[in-house]
Formats: structure tokens, sequence, C-alpha cells
């Protein structure tokens, strides 16, 4: 029964990708249609699609007996059901769909992200068999989707604010930010041609920090690789011989995890050959093609947006983030903080958002300087949940 419930919740979460695909359509079409109809098909759909990933959290909730936040996979679909709830609760605030063309990709790509992890449902680790894990990622997940549609909002200002054809800083730092949605995009689709389709597969056995030995599995040619690692080959159950895989000769201490390392420097290499050629075949900045998306927006309307999703998400993240996390910490590890490398990067992250909310209301930062913040607060959200998670071994690396 469990194992069916399972199935059922990854088949709704599934579903829920692809009616947002669908609603695309419509959201795209309302933006410049007189008529409501289009508008309304797009929301409706946006609607169903996340009442699907409420019911895979349910549903998966009951086949595991513990809320579904324990691990990468859950976490990020955890991270894009808020995104399209905080779309919707701005959506219905202020009636602007033009924030959907950016938060459903957004989501989507979250979504796809996240099922390149194990989905496999697995006993909780005694760390972790608390009420404050479902309490402090709920709100954390939470805080990040609200806090997402203030760099959504910002993004918006500046690609109608800042001339695509415009030669200053201010320009190519935003066209900096599109080479990078496109990294991000290849990083998805590279990793999920590799494992899932072509099904490559390099083993290596290594020492972890704690002198244990693991097999890293490589589904991309070996660019970086844990100190002292020997390429082996699977024969059977937990059997292992030596083989002949492809390395560079670069070994790193098993203080960062070579194996993600290798995907995101391979990501960034084939992004950036990508963003090259869409470049040569537009001839013209990204940013010029996604200007006219921006024609009808509301400068102040994008600002009050962006400068109210922190005043909401600010005080979530403070709770989640620090107090409630801290409580965790306490129960799990005895020590209410120890600056372990994700802790230390929440504390950065709600140092920004202090910094930002003082610079907005002493010192004047409305508008694009606003904008420009938002979207570097959302940048260090991704760095938190990517880069510190998978990249920095700590008492976080579980997730």
């Amino acid at each position: 029964m469990a194992s069916q419930l399972v199935t059922l919740s990854s088949t709704l979460l599934y579903a829920a990708f692809i009616i947002y695909l669908v609603a695309m359509l419509p959201l795209a079409t309302s933006i410049k249609s007189k008529s409501k109809k289009p508008e309304k098909i797009a929301i409706t759909l946006v609607i169903v699609a996340l009442i699907m990933q409420i019911a895979y959290f349910i549903l998966r909730w009951i086949a595991q007996g513990h809320a579904p936040v324990s691990n990468m996979y859950e976490f990020i679909a955890m991270f894009a059901i808020m995104i399209i709830a905080g779309y919707l609760i701005t959506y219905f605030y202020f009636r602007t769909k033009l924030l959907g063309l950016f938060a459903l990709p957004v989501s989507m790509l979250l979504m796809a992200y996240g099922s390149m992890f194990s989905r496999e449902v697995a006993p909780l680790i005694p760390a972790l068999q608390s009420n404050w894990l479902a309490i402090h990622v709920i709100t954390v997940t939470l805080s990040y989707g609200i806090l997402s549609m203030s760099a959504v909002a910002g993004l918006i200002y500046l690609l109608k604010a800042i001339p695509a054809d415009e030669r200053s800083w201010r320009a190519r730092f935003l066209e900096a930010i599109m080479a990078g949605i496109i990294t991000v995009l290849v990083f998805v689709v590279t990793t999920v041609v590799m494992q899932e389709i072509i099904g490559y597969q390099d083993d290596f056995l290594y020492e972890d920090k704690q002198g244990q030995n693991q097999i890293a599995e490589y589904h991309l040619p070996s660019l970086v690789n844990f100190e002292g690692a020997v390429p082996v080959t699977h024969v059977g159950e937990n059997n292992y011989e030596e083989a002949d895989h492809f390395q560079s000769g670069i070994n790193l201490p098993p203080l960062i995890d070579s194996q993600k390392l290798n995907t995101v420097i391979w990501s960034v290499l084939l992004g950036a050959i990508v963003y090259g050629i869409t470049r040569l075949i537009l001839r013209k900045r990204i940013i010029a093609v996604l200007e006219p998306l921006s024609d009808k927006a509301d400068l102040n309307l994008m600002d009050e947006i962006g400068y109210r999703s922190v005043i909401i998400g600010f005080p979530i993240f403070a709770l989640g983030g620090i107090l409630f996390a801290s409580i965790w910490a306490q129960i799990a590890w005895s020590r209410f903080w120890g600056w372990d490398p994700k802790e230390t990067w929440a504390f950065i992250t709600f140092m920004f958002y202090t910094i930002f909310l003082h610079l907005r209301l002493n010192r004047g930062y409305e508008g694009e300087k606003s904008a420009w913040l938002a979207i570097i607060g959302f940048l260090i959200i991704l760095f938190n949940l990517i880069a510190i998670n998978l990249l920095v071994a700590g008492l976080h690396s579980y997730a």
C-alpha cells in the first residue's frame, strides 16, 4: 500500500509539471490579449496543478509516516510548491499575471532538478526524527517561495528599466543573469539526458572523511575526483573490481563532494557553449528577446511587490531558518548553533535581507537598486540550496 501511494504521489507531481508547462501558453497569450479568457484558463490550470502538488505531499507523508521534507528530492519539491503558492498569493492580491511567466519556469526547473535525486522512501536518521524537522523545513521553504517573488518582480523591473542595447555594467550584469539561467537549464537537461536516457555511469571507490569506503557514481566523465579514488565496476551485489574509467587526474579532499562538483563544472562549460551559440543565432542579447514581455509592466507595482515580498518573507525565514532551526539543532545535536556550513549560510541570508530592509527604509533604496538587491538575495538562496547542500560536507549533507 505504501509503495502504491509513493508511486501515485510521484505521478501527481509529474502531472503537475505537465500542467504548468501547458499553462504557460494561455498565460503568455494573456499578456497581449484584451480578452480575460486566456488568463482565467492559465490561472485555473495553475491552481489545479498546485492541488496536485499538495496531494503529492499528503500522500507521500501518509506512505512514509513522516513529513516528506527529509532529502533533496523532497525539499526541492516543497520549494517548488511554495513558489507557486507565493505566485498565486501575489496574483490574487495585486491582480498581476506577468509574474507567472517567470515564476512558473523557475518552479518547473526546480521540479526537474529535484527529479535527479533519489525518490526512494527511507527511514529517518536519528537527527531527523523530530517534529521540528517539518516545522523548520516548511517555514523555510514558505519564506523562500515568498522571497522568490521579490526576485521575479525585480527581474521584470530591470528588464523594462534597462535598455537591452545599453553599454553599461547594469545591462551586462543583467545579461550575465540570463547566461546563468541558461547554465541552470543546461545543468538540468545534461544530467537528465546522461543519467536517465544514455545511462552513462562510472563508479569510483574512495574513502570519505570518516575513513569509510564509499562508491561515487559519475554520470559525466570525471574532470575532478575524490582524493585516492580508484575506478571500479560493479560485478554483483556489493562487489566491485578495478576498472579503467576516464579521469583528468585532478583530485580533491573529501571535504568537497567532487562528484557533484564535477557535474557543476560540466554544466558551466556546456552552459557557456550553449549561451555563445544562442547569442550567435539571435545576434543580440538574451535580455533583448525577453524585454517585450515586460512592456506592460508597471514599474511602481513591481517595486511594491518586490518590497512587500521581502517584508513578509524575511520574518518567516527568521523564524524557520534561524529560530526553529536552532531549536531543532539543540534537540538533534545538543547545541543551538555550531557554524555548520548550512547554518553559516543561513546566517548570511538572514543578514543580507536585514541589510536589504535597512537600506530600503533608511537609505531610499527603491526602484532599480531594490530590484538588484532582490535578485542578489535569490542568488544567495540558490547558492545555499545547491552549492552548500551538495558540494560542502557538513551536518546537513544528508539533505
